[in-house]
């Protein structure tokens, strides 16, 4: 009887967690979410990476004015090709983010954020 008054009571908890907790992870927001909303642009651009489909005319100028690299990240040859297009995506108006949490669907460790594109009316 003790038995199935603790699994009861663990399978009640259980149930209230997942309750509580799914809203919170559907509810992404930002622009590390899943599916890309923000169409960000990985830098610096390396050299083995594909380039997407519908990619923002900002990820196109700075792969334009700082090569693709094959440098690992925390290499010699990284730091300055990190720090040129940081500079691009800045320049022309991009935001750059600092990805902390690294996934398979953004495993960069620096993202530009293109600008949003002003609707005149």
């Amino acid at each position: 009887m003790l038995s199935l008054l603790k699994t009861s009571v663990i399978f009640a908890f259980s149930v209230g967690l997942i309750t509580f907790a799914l809203p919170v992870l559907a509810g992404c927001e930002g622009c590390l979410c899943p599916g890309d909303p923000c169409k960000l642009c990985p830098l610096p651009a390396m050299e083995n990476d594909p380039i997407k489909p519908n990619e923002p005319e900002l990820c196109a100028k700075i792969r334009e004015k700082v090569p693709p690299t094959s440098a690992q990240p925390g290499s010699n040859e990284y730091f300055p090709s990190l720090d040129k297009s940081v500079m691009v995506c800045v320049n022309e108006g991009g935001d750059v983010i600092r990805n902390k949490q690294r996934n398979a669907e953004y495993p960069s460790r620096v993202y530009c954020k293109p600008p949003r594109s002003v609707k005149k009316d």
